[in-house]
């Protein structure tokens, strides 16, 4: 694959990647109620989601994945009703230093999943993958090799744009150490997980009955 192609698609990439939307809120979140460990789990969700799309636009499957459009919204209300769990558990949370790291140490698989869900059914990243994609990248010429070039350009690109803003959430929440604070960080982080779940339920609840 010639290098021009790849360049567009990492600028491409970048551009919609650093736009902040309910994904980046609910990172956000993460990062300031559970620290960097976990927020790095939750862009690998994300990720994971962008290789997901990246791969049904590769191997040609656009009209399944529009068949299976009311699947990806059932997943999309999942990863909503997820959020606001998660938001639950960080404005109950005990912040003492013990449970603090214990929840850290058992949610990396939970910050995947729920990054993952929530993603998903993204418009954003379905528009780009299903249609702004082959307008960048010649999807007949990809073969294996180069399904792979794409996919770690892909997972570097994403974690270029999303380490900075959990990283920043995470630094706020790394100078706080009475319980006091830590206590108001976690409900802080509790509303802004929360405010994106409700923003993704609502979107898809509105997708629903449009398509209803």
């Amino acid at each position: 694959m010639e290098f021009a192609p790849l360049f567009a698609y990492c600028l491409a990439l970048f551009v919609a990647a650093v736009i902040p939307g309910p994904g980046i809120a609910a990172l956000v979140g993460q990062a300031l109620g559970g620290g960097s460990r976990n927020s790095m789990f939750f862009i690998l969700g994300i990720a994971l989601r962008d290789l997901t799309w990246l791969t049904v636009a590769v191997v040609g499957l656009a009209a399944v994945a529009k068949t299976f459009a009311e699947a990806f919204l059932v997943i999309k209300i999942m990863g909503a009703v997820y959020l606001l769990y998660l938001g639950w558990v960080f404005w109950t949370a005990d912040v003492s230093e013990t449970r603090i790291r214990t929840t850290k140490e058992g949610t990396a698989l939970s910050s995947v999943f729920a990054a993952y869900m929530v993603t998903l059914g993204n418009p954003k990243s379905i528009i780009f993958y299903l249609a702004l994609l082959p307008s960048v990248v010649d999807l007949d010429r990809v073969d294996l090799v180069q399904w792979l070039i794409l996919a770690v350009l892909t997972t570097a690109v994403l974690f270029a744009v999303l380490i900075p803003y959990a990283m920043l959430a995470a630094k706020a929440r790394a100078v706080m150490s009475d319980t006091s604070a830590l206590r108001k960080l976690n409900q802080v982080a509790a509303g802004v997980i929360g405010a994106a779940g409700a923003l993704i339920l609502a979107e898809a609840t509105a997708a629903f009955f449009r398509r209803a």
